[in-house]
């Protein structure tokens, strides 16, 4: 058993310390909002937050993660970055099929936790490793932006 802090709460994962935290979630903790995109962390559909941090959660065991506070779509609601991202993502019509878009608002909301007035190159630079098969860049950028507008 491994003890995970997962959005503000303990939960005990009956799980080989070597599962990625994405299967532990999905397939454990029956989250389902983070999603399996390459397995590989080279998409990013599968980010959540470590210690605040944007992490590809697919190539991260829970080994890993025991004793430190993961953060996935599912607390964004209540959280004042993410609702912000969140808000700004239906503003600015982002999704199309969806799919990536809980990685994509994580990596948003982690940088706009680290940096309250982003660049387009440091907009560039935090979403890099997000991929969007539909190609709504430009409008995520412009998300980003707005939801750090409403943040000032």
């Amino acid at each position: 058993m491994t003890t995970l802090n997962i959005n503000g709460k303990d939960v005990q994962v009956d799980a080989d310390p070597s599962t990625p935290i994405l299967w532990a979630l999905r397939d454990n903790l029956n989250m389902t909002g983070t999603k399996f995109g390459c397995g590989a962390a080279l998409c990013g559909a599968c980010t959540v937050h470590l210690n605040g941090q944007a992490i590809r959660s697919c190539v991260t065991p829970i080994a890993a993660a025991a004793g430190q506070k993961i953060t996935t779509i599912e607390a964004m609601e209540s959280d004042k970055i993410g609702k912000a991202v969140q808000d700004a993502w239906v503003r600015h019509d982002v999704p199309q099929c969806g799919y990536c878009q809980s990685g994509q608002v994580m990596s948003a909301t982690a940088l706009l936790k680290t940096n309250k007035n982003p660049s387009d190159a440091d907009i560039d630079t935090a979403m890099s490793g997000n991929i969007c098969r539909c190609g709504t860049y430009q409008r995520i950028r412009a998300a980003i932006k707005d939801a750090a507008k409403t943040l000032a």
